[in-house]
């Protein structure tokens, strides 16, 4: 086998795992287990916090004492471990913390997992920039295919999903070691923690464009976490009402969530053209007013007839409000940061979405579902249609106080 296709077979069983539990967690949490909307939001949290500072060390390891490809084989071995525990537990405290244990594992193996495969190709002689992207998108096949597997198999209430996800950690946690080492790069041993931690990005906030941008960045990651964590909990919970109980929006919405992922495939297509016609504020500003239009279409969204559309409306067009934040942003720090600064640039941004912002989402939502859960029914109406609240604001607020003038050349040559 060409080394191209066992990177691409990395990169599949990386997101493989990561979609076997994502979107239908909360779902199997509040419904099976009976946790309150604090509570998942508490869990969903542990997400956050591993993003804050877990990358950062692991890529520590990496740098000074351990190949990344042998560290990422161990991690996805002892994340297969914590994964089995975790489907035995049915207790807040101690899932809480198996979760928070498995996540500080696997959240730096995203960046591990890109890591080997830039080291294998840079190896054999490939094109970072032109190969890497073909084979990252079987990441984004794997985790579609993972939820479709759980969601026709009916494992959605199930530790099924989390016992799944194991045997598939393990897997690929064994077929890592097959791969050609990495070895360790000296040059990169010689950071400091502070930079390894991408602290000395931090700079970055002496720029009031910049400050305000990764401000933004944070409330706009927050977005990113609510239909992760709620987004099968609500159309499950058309299934309490006779005439939907039988629709596919209830029995398969796995299925339906999924089509997000299969938008975001396309919508990452349409960056580069974006972005050099309208520029980075114009661009995430359509990615915010998306997130309107992605909660407020779940509002008035019911599994039949019109409603239906609505629900298959919301989930295409996530892949704008996804791509155009995550995607273009990181884009954008790489254009505005100095070179040296760079990657610790992209671990701030990582920070600030994936880490405080993902914290912000995690804990608000659980609030805000909780306050408008009665007798166990929730007012999915009035739930979203806050959340698309917030993004209106988040939004607008963005629209008067980012300041940016867009250059198409430099754009053009940084999207390409």
């Amino acid at each position: 086998m060409g080394i191209k296709f066992r990177i691409t077979v990395m990169n599949f069983l990386q997101f493989f795992v990561w979609g076997a539990w994502l979107l239908s967690f909360g779902k199997y949490l509040g419904v099976t287990l009976g946790f309150k909307g604090e509570e998942i939001g508490a869990i969903f949290m542990t997400l956050g916090i591993a993003s804050l500072f877990m990358p950062g060390l692991m890529g520590i390891i990496a740098d000074r004492w351990m190949s990344a490809n042998k560290l990422y084989a161990l991690v996805h071995i002892l994340g297969a471990f914590l994964l089995f525990l975790a489907a035995r537990q049915t207790e807040f405290g101690s899932l809480y913390i198996v979760m928070l244990l498995y996540l500080m594992l696997y959240m730096p193996t995203i960046a591990l997992d890109n890591t080997v495969s830039y080291c294998l190709l840079e190896k054999n002689g490939y094109d970072i920039i032109k190969d890497f992207p073909p084979i990252r998108v079987w990441g984004t096949v794997g985790f579609i295919l993972a939820v479709w597997i759980i969601d026709l198999l009916g494992w959605g209430l199930s530790n099924y999903q989390l016992y799944f996800s194991a045997a598939f950690s393990l897997v690929l946690g064994v077929y890592s070691l097959t791969l050609p080492n990495c070895g360790i790069e000296k040059s990169q041993a010689k950071k400091t923690l502070f930079q390894a931690l991408g602290l000395d990005a931090l700079v970055l906030f002496k720029d009031k464009k910049m400050a305000i941008f990764f401000i933004f960045s944070m409330l706009l990651g927050a977005a990113l976490q609510i239909t992760n964590m709620w987004g099968e909990a609500f159309l499950h919970d058309f299934g309490k009402i006779a005439a939907y109980k039988g629709s596919f929006a209830v029995t398969h919405n796995g299925i339906l969530m999924s089509v997000s992922q299969i938008s975001e495939t396309l919508f990452i297509l349409t960056i580069p053209f974006f972005l050099k016609k309208f520029g980075i504020k114009k661009v995430m500003l359509m990615s915010m007013f998306a997130w309107v239009l992605r909660f407020g279409l779940f509002g008035i969204g019911f599994p039949t007839g019109i409603g239906l559309a609505f629900l298959i409306l919301s989930m295409i067009i996530y892949g704008m409000a996804f791509d155009f934040f995550n995607i273009s942003g990181s884009l954008f720090v790489e254009m505005e940061a100095e070179p040296r600064i760079r990657a610790s640039a992209q671990g701030l941004f990582m920070i600030m979405t994936n880490g405080l912002g993902a914290m912000i989402g995690a804990f608000g939502s659980g609030v805000i579902i909780q306050l408008y859960t009665h007798n166990g029914i929730r007012n999915w109406h009035d739930i979203w249609f806050i959340f698309a609240a917030y993004a209106l604001v988040v939004g607008i607020a963005f629209m008067f106080l980012f300041k940016y003038k867009h250059n198409p050349g430099a754009m053009e040559k940084i999207a390409k």
